[in-house]
């Protein structure tokens, strides 16, 4: 399926915004994809740990993290944990990542560590494998970056949508001309939708209109049930399959995946 020494597909999951539903987007699409039968993995490179946090795994339960693969000092194979959905994985991350980007500072391969890290045989195990950045640009993101095939980005339906937009695809161009030329954006998954709000649905309009297919069709709607998942260390399509929003994201995990097909049919 893929390219440049990797036998898998790398996603990360990356808006600079805070607050777009970028974590719940990798849980959840994480677990739609396993459910369907893929195998895949979470990698947490927010120090923050929502996604380690969402999917049940304790700050205690996290004796090695995304921080000890990006230094060196453990694989794939001895930082992943399982989590309750089956064939759904996950590199947990801690408070350590914060100290990341001084301590490495002046390595040569510091944009590189987390690519050297997934070209591994533990890693070809999975179909896909999803990054949860940071909401900021920093060495994480670019790692992420480096390390993908493709940006997924979440997008609030708000009124500043558009304007955070163009900043993350300037830097997927930045990418791709310096440490990554393949990098491509998988797609824009529209978040947080209320139909009752007008302003929304011009939102949708105008991102369709300025970027046309590179927006998937399923859009992500405002879900109390998605929102309380988390504090019950669970994905919402565990927590309540049934919602509007579990459904949504196994919609996108279908539209995922033939989007993959149609890639490799081209």
């Amino acid at each position: 399926m893929a390219t440049n020494g990797y036998r898998n597909r790398i996603i990360t999951v990356a808006n600079q915004k805070g607050g777009v539903g970028k974590t719940t987007t990798a849980i959840n699409l994480a677990t739609a994809l396993a459910a369907i039968g893929e195998k895949v993995l979470i990698v947490d490179l927010d120090p923050q740990g929502n996604a380690s946090t969402g999917l049940g795994i304790g700050r205690n339960n996290r004796e090695h993290s995304s921080y000890d693969l990006l230094m060196g000092t453990h694989s794939v194979s001895e930082t992943v944990q399982e989590t309750a959905v089956p064939n759904l994985h996950i590199i947990p991350s801690t408070m350590d990542l914060l100290g990341f980007e001084m301590e490495i500072s002046q390595a040569t391969d510091r944009v590189f560590r987390l690519r050297k890290a997934l070209i591994s045989t533990q890693a070809f195990e999975y179909s896909y494998i999803l990054v949860d950045c940071p909401p900021s640009f920093n060495l994480l993101t670019m790692n992420a970056m480096a390390a993908a095939h493709s940006v997924l980005v979440p997008l609030q339906c708000e009124f500043f949508a558009l304007e955070g937009l163009s900043q993350l695809l300037e830097t997927v161009k930045q990418i791709r001309g310096t440490v990554n030329p393949q990098l491509d954006i998988q797609g824009i998954v529209l978040t947080m939708f209320d139909a009752r709000n007008n302003l929304a649905q011009q939102v949708v309009n105008d991102v369709r209109t300025h970027l046309g297919e590179k927006v998937y069709h399923t859009l992500i709607p405002r879900n109390v049930r998605v929102s309380e998942a988390p504090s019950y260390g669970k994905p919402a399509i565990l927590y309540d399959l049934k919602c509007a929003g579990s459904q949504a994201y196994l919609q996108l995990a279908s539209e995922v995946i033939q989007r993959e097909r149609q890639r490799l049919a081209a």
